[in-house]
């Protein structure tokens, strides 16, 4: 069995003081794939870099304070892949991939476009530059697993107010279409949907801090495990983890019937 776990830690200092690395320690998982760092490779303590029976592999941001991913592993990697090539996006420290044998797991952070038009449109230039790069890890002839945080809730499902949000950043039509295309053109698998096709309120991953969001559920559904079609196949069950909060995102685990 592989178990993959992805995470939104919303800085890894905040969510370490609410016991992030002490849930870590009992989850079993084989890899845990972590974004928005928040902190430089200095701000680290050693208990962050290689918590108990892990080695953590990081892409900081060059900003302080700001973006950044990383992955947990218990097996030595093959090969680390740090950005994608291209200047801007890897000074944001959004790319991180890890290969072990036949199968390559990224940790992603998709910028969001929340903040202002200015951020949106650099969403836009980012999701329009990855697609092909997306395309040519497909067209590898390796098996991935893609973890992290999209920052797009893809169907109406996939979020509580889909009405009131369809002129919203992480749920705009261009952004849908394009997730649409990565899943259906270059035929990636959304692990999480392919198990639980009807999953509602139970999926979802990420609750505004503002009124009573995580009180009434009122969630999105924007951090996903993307797959190549062969491990996606034996993937066995999923969850989304909600018991604690390590951040304004919750984690997803997905157990692969996969020899790692």
């Amino acid at each position: 069995m592989l178990r993959v776990i992805t995470l939104n830690l919303n800085g890894i200092r905040s969510a370490t003081s609410k016991g992030f690395l002490d849930w870590l320690g009992a989850q079993n998982a084989d890899v845990v794939c972590v974004q928005e760092l928040k902190a430089q490779a200095g701000d680290l303590t050693d208990a962050m870099r290689n918590p108990d029976g892990y080695s953590g592999h990081f892409h900081h941001a060059e900003k302080k304070g700001y973006s950044g991913v990383g992955l947990y592993t218990r097996r030595a990697p093959d090969r680390i892949v740090e950005g994608l090539g291209i200047a801007d996006i890897d000074a944001e420290g959004r790319f991180l991939q890890l290969d072990f044998g036949a199968l390559s797991v990224v940790s992603l952070y998709l910028p969001s476009g929340s903040s202002s038009d200015e951020r949106q449109q650099v969403k836009f230039t980012f999701m329009e530059r990855f697609l092909p790069h997306l395309a040519s890890l497909r067209e590898s002839g390796r098996e991935l697993i893609i973890c992290g945080d999209w920052n797009i809730a893809h169907k109406e499902i996939d979020l509580k107010n889909w009405k009131s949000n369809q002129k919203n950043s992480g749920f705009l039509p261009e952004e849908r279409a394009w997730l649409t295309r990565v899943l259906d053109e270059q035929h990636w698998v959304d692990v999480y949907r392919r198990l639980y096709p009807e999953a509602g309120g139970e999926a979802y991953t990420w609750w505004s801090n503002r009124g009573q969001a995580w009180a009434k559920n009122v969630g999105w559904r924007i951090d996903y495990q993307l797959a190549t079609p062969g491990v996606a196949a034996t993937a066995r069950s999923a969850v989304v983890y909600k018991e604690q909060r390590f951040s304004d995102h919750a984690p997803l685990t997905v157990e692969y019937g996969w020899e790692f």
